[in-house]
């Protein structure tokens, strides 16, 4: 079992990339991007991926097939039996796989890297972010409230990479909600230099001690109920 404290390799000779499993039965993989060939078999892509990315405009079609690639991927290492199953997403814009529901999945890309989670039994969310610019006071004090002060005396290169982590859980936990934006990821409360933490029914991990870019993912407990209902919930940012 790969956990949260060790890394597996996955990408090329001098591409950064992992696989964890955050906790039991939740993985995570990360990765750096790389252009897809408009071509089915390449990177475990297959001919509905493509026919999707068709119509975007190129950097995006980029995107949406590094991310696709990385979830094949994850899936290939860790669920085999799932690795060709259609991706479709669902009306809130989450990926889902076709004829799975009970199967959580996530992607998340920026700056040239992807992630992607898959959790069978449970909602799961991921996000990645890589530090970049300098974070206003505003944003600071609206994501972080009581907890800016401790940002702001910070150096600029650490207050970015800090807020960086913060962002990646308020992220990912409502991407495992499925709200997206629309569920106000600035008001999940985080504790700045946390690795692991708790909004309403979800868990989650910040992947502090194994990732070198600020990677998080949130889950739900097997245990719940409604861990692969579909909720009412707002429109999401589609394939976010």
């Amino acid at each position: 079992m790969t956990t949260a404290g060790d890394r597996t390799e996955t990408g090329e000779a001098g591409e950064p990339g992992g696989r964890y499993e955050v906790a039991d039965g939740v993985w995570v993989m990360y990765r750096s991007g790389r252009t897809a060939p408009a071509r089915p078999g390449h990177d475990g892509l297959d001919r509905d991926d493509l026919d999707q990315a068709r119509g975007l405009p190129p950097w995006r079609a980029e995107q949406f097939l590094t991310g696709r690639a990385t979830l094949r991927r994850l899936l290939r290492e860790v669920r085999p039996d799932l690795a060709g199953t259609p991706i479709r997403p669902d009306p809130r814009g989450r990926p889902r796989l076709l004829g799975h529901p009970d199967i959580g999945v996530s992607i998340s890309h920026d700056g040239g890297l992807s992630a992607a989670a898959v959790a069978p039994g449970r909602r799961v969310g991921v996000d990645l972010q890589l530090p970049s610019g300098e974070p206003s006071a505003g944003m600071l004090r609206r994501c972080l409230r009581e907890h800016a002060a401790r940002l702001e005396s910070l150096p600029a290169p650490e207050r970015a990479r800090e807020f960086a982590w913060v962002w990646t859980v308020q992220e990912s936990c409502v991407k495992a909600a499925g709200t997206g934006l629309a569920g106000r990821p600035w008001a999940v409360a985080v504790t700045p230099g946390h690795r692991h933490g708790r909004w309403g029914r979800y868990r989650w991990i910040s992947l502090r001690d194994s990732s070198p870019v600020p990677l998080s993912c949130a889950f739900t407990s097997r245990a719940d109920p409604g861990a692969g209902d579909r909720d009412h919930a707002p429109p999401a940012d589609p394939e976010y």
